[in-house]
């Protein structure tokens, strides 16, 4: 019986329908950055969209409608940081955490509280492009969604998602879940611990970088310096950059590349990284 159930729950599943040609193509028109991918991979992207399609609700807030091109665009986007985790459409495994997908027409303002060191509670409004939150919906701004740039690296869609990733462990701490072989270690704690390190390393290193052009006037950040907030902050913004612009990230996180080349493309003889993979 159990190994019934196993093979109904690893059974390859396909689209009803593959999106059509004109949305498909509209998608790329709006995210160049997708081009510099394979046909294959194109093929792949568009099937996992397809099925993502299916499988979550869009809704539209403060009187947003969403249109077919617009969920198409925010599905082509997320689906590129699983493309490779996995073969067929497992990779989509890793969003099984939640279905809905609110977006807004601008930013939104969220009520936030913090206790000072001595006990003062202070209590300020941030404006968001998106968030996320463990096993919730996830939310996007659709200004911002159309602001993604290669130039700049700004993706808010592929950053969202990407602490999705982050999260699927429980914790938002710029580490996805790991399997032993990760960069050929042996067990997943090494794996986690080599990540955190070479992670850890990179974001100091420019958050001192933010520090110096916001304090000092030295020469602005090519990233989006909101990574300088925290560690898991760091690794959604310099994973947006990586896949709308991975040429300029190379020469920005030279140490960084072969980390993050390491999880979202994995050498196709490595095992599948698991989306319920333990620590």
């Amino acid at each position: 019986m159990w190994r019934w159930l196993d093979r109904l729950r690893n059974r390859e599943r396909r689209p009803r329908q593959l999106i059509p040609d004109r949305l498909w193509q509209g998608a790329l028109d709006r995210c160049p950055f997708l081009l510099h991918l394979g046909m294959a991979e194109l093929a792949h992207l568009r099937e996992l969209a397809s099925l993502f399609l299916e499988e979550k609700e869009f809704h539209g807030a403060q009187g947003l409608v969403i249109t077919d091109a617009m969920a198409v665009t925010i599905a082509a986007q997320a689906c590129l940081p699983v493309l490779h985790l996995g073969p067929g459409t497992q990779p989509l495994r890793w969003y099984d955490d939640f279905v809905g997908i609110v977006v807004h027409p601008d930013e939104v303002l969220a009520r936030r509280e913090v206790v000072d060191e001595v006990g003062i509670v202070h209590e300020y409004d941030e404006p968001l492009a998106g968030e996320v939150m463990p096993g919730g919906p996830v939310m996007l701004s659709w200004r911002d969604v159309t602001a993604s740039s290669s130039e700049t690296g700004y993706n808010v869609v592929i950053h969202e998602f990407v602490h999705k990733l982050d999260l699927r462990d429980g914790t938002a701490d710029g580490c996805p879940p790991l399997c032993a072989g990760f960069m050929g270690h042996t067990s997943a704690r090494a794996a986690r611990a080599h990540w955190l390190a070479t992670l850890e390393a990179c974001y100091q290193e420019f958050r001192e970088t933010v520090i110096r052009a916001e304090r000092f006037g030295a020469e602005p950040t090519w990233l989006d310096p909101y990574g300088a907030e925290a560690v898991d902050e760091f690794f959604a913004v310099a994973s947006e950059a990586y896949f709308v612009n991975r040429a300029r990230f190379a020469r920005e996180f030279p140490t960084l590349l072969p980390l993050l080349d390491a999880f979202f493309r994995p050498a196709r003889q490595a095992a599948p990284l698991s989306a319920g993979a333990r620590l």
